[in-house]
């Protein structure tokens, strides 16, 4: 083993960058956040899988282009009404106790 090693000619990232796909950063609502791994989970799949699907199946239907606006109607759609009422309350039940 050697004392010291050189390591300035070194590439950074992933060594196998996946074909066709991008990282980004991207802000998502909790609740949208929770159902989409709750499904995943369920479905015994990646909840990012899951939600990149749910983004083509729309584009596949639609010749809107994709905006903000758009984006979050998707996510909306995938989630039933129930659980979002579910995760309104039970958030707000933290805040009156943490008060």
């Amino acid at each position: 083993m050697r004392a010291e090693y050189d390591f300035s000619q070194g590439k950074r990232g992933a060594l196998i960058t996946p074909k066709g796909k991008t990282r980004i950063t991207i802000y998502i609502d909790n609740a949208v956040l929770d159902e989409f791994r709750a499904r995943a989970e369920r479905a015994g799949t990646g909840y990012q899988t899951m939600m990149n699907e749910a983004l083509k199946a729309f584009m596949s239907r639609s010749e809107l282009p994709i905006t903000e606006a758009v984006l979050r109607q998707v996510i909306r759609e995938e989630l039933p009404e129930v659980s979002r009422l579910a995760t309104r309350s039970s958030s707000r039940g933290k805040k009156r106790r943490a008060a």
